[in-house]
């Protein structure tokens, strides 16, 4: 059933002015379909998103209407239903919740079952880390997407400088409990397993600017079907780190190290729709676009410092026994240092995520994507950042790892 921000987007996109009939036809809707898209557009009169003239009606362009439709183009990209979300309760829970830390049921303001209902809104969509379900407590990272739907309903929460909260103690306990449920429920897990690598993929691929949407990546990595007006770079994109995600998955299955080879290789399986630069270190200099603090190794100290990080991780490895602090302080330091050596000429920050995530599955610690709500926040800890922080990169990681744990649990457990 069409909605008024289904219409919005429609008439937005096209520009053009469109007759009722011609919005019916557009959602392939029956003409007993009319009067309530006529009733939907009068709405957005009404709203003045749209404006009606003797040509019918056509959506008018303004910065506040181009910030809406962006935030829609948004939703759309990444799977979420614009429908549930742009609600103005949704937005002052998230004006709520921006100022704290973390939030309790009572901090909120709003009744238990309002709570519960955009919870799992925002929790589905990955836009909220739930820490305990009895009593309830969460987090909202704070994102731009979301603030800017909270300021379209009039809500302009402060994005808060917090103390960084720890959740050692949380993913510790989360990890008992995923072993214990892993082990009766294999399959399931590898199903899940599945569902979140794609998910990973549409995410990590995002950052770099692929624009393939969540649904097409589903299309094409698990139904095999191409979607029409793709550019065959980006399909091609798409599968080559379908594959060495794969690649990854079954070296840790090994349970083989990380070597210098089996980086080079990770690269040049991702990257093998550009072939002249794939598996081999750069011997030239590159910047980093968007961020000109971001400084990288020269090119002669690749081969070098390369090793020297390899050293220190295998340094790491003879020690048997870690601490999950040790070992996600080792995972941040890891993911950091690589990208500052930015050993390739393309596909650094793809790349380091596959051996951070080869490093924390071969210590037992499931990660599987990267949510929707915490890409802002892991950007501009890595590429995104003015200045390298590896605590601040560890605790975003803490973050990522709570939510895997988290959904896994959750699936496991109703399995």
């Amino acid at each position: 059933m069409a909605t008024k921000y289904d219409v919005f987007v429609e008439l937005y996109k096209s520009s053009n002015p469109k007759g009722c009939i011609d919005i019916v036809r557009a959602f392939k809707k029956k003409k007993t379909e009319y009067q309530r898209i006529r009733k939907i557009l009068d709405t957005l009169v009404e709203m003045k998103l749209i404006e009606k003239n003797k040509y019918g009606y056509q959506a008018t362009m303004n910065a506040k209407h181009q910030h809406l439709y962006d935030m829609l183009q948004y939703c759309i990209k990444n799977g979420v239903n614009y429908n549930e979300l742009f609600d103005e309760t949704v937005a002052k829970y998230l004006s709520k919740a921006f100022l704290k830390k973390s939030f309790g049921m009572k901090d909120l303001c709003l009744n238990a079952k309002t709570v519960s209902r955009v919870s799992i809104i925002l929790e589905k969509n990955g836009f909220l880390l739930v820490l305990s379900r009895k009593p309830f407590k969460a987090a909202v990272p704070y994102n731009s997407f979301l603030g800017d739907l909270a300021a379209y309903y009039g809500h302009h929460p402060p994005a808060t400088k917090k103390k960084e909260d720890e959740y050692f103690e949380e993913i510790q306990s989360e990890l008992s409990k995923f072993k214990k449920l892993r082990a009766s429920n294999e399959r399931k897990y590898q199903e899940l397993t599945e569902t979140y690598q794609i998910k990973f993929i549409h995410h990590s691929l995002s950052i770099e600017g692929n624009p393939i949407t969540l649904a097409q990546t589903f299309k094409i990595l698990k139904d095999k079907i191409v979607p029409e007006n793709l550019s065959m770079e980006s399909i091609h994109e798409v599968e080559n780190y379908q594959k060495a995600f794969s690649k990854m998955i079954e070296n840790v299955h090994e349970d083989s190290a990380l070597t210098k080879e089996s980086m080079l290789n990770y690269h040049f399986i991702a990257m093998q729709h550009k072939k002249e630069i794939t598996g081999r270190f750069r011997d030239e200099h590159v910047i980093i676009r968007g961020n000109a603090d971001y400084k990288v190794a020269h090119y002669a100290e690749v081969e070098g410092m390369v090793a020297a990080l390899l050293k220190k991780y295998n340094d790491f490895n003879a020690k048997k026994k870690h601490s999950l602090y040790e070992i996600l302080g080792f995972a941040a330091y890891l993911h950091n240092e690589f990208q500052h050596i930015h050993p390739f000429f393309d596909g650094n920050s793809r790349t380091a995520r596959l051996i951070t995530f080869h490093f924390l599955l071969m210590n037992e610690i499931p990660i599987l994507d990267i949510p929707l709500g915490l890409l802002e926040e892991y950007v501009f800890s890595t590429k995104g950042a003015k200045k390298r922080d590896d605590k601040k990169l560890s605790h975003v990681l803490q973050q990522i790892i709570m939510f895997n744990l988290k959904a896994i649990n959750k699936k496991l457990s109703n399995f």
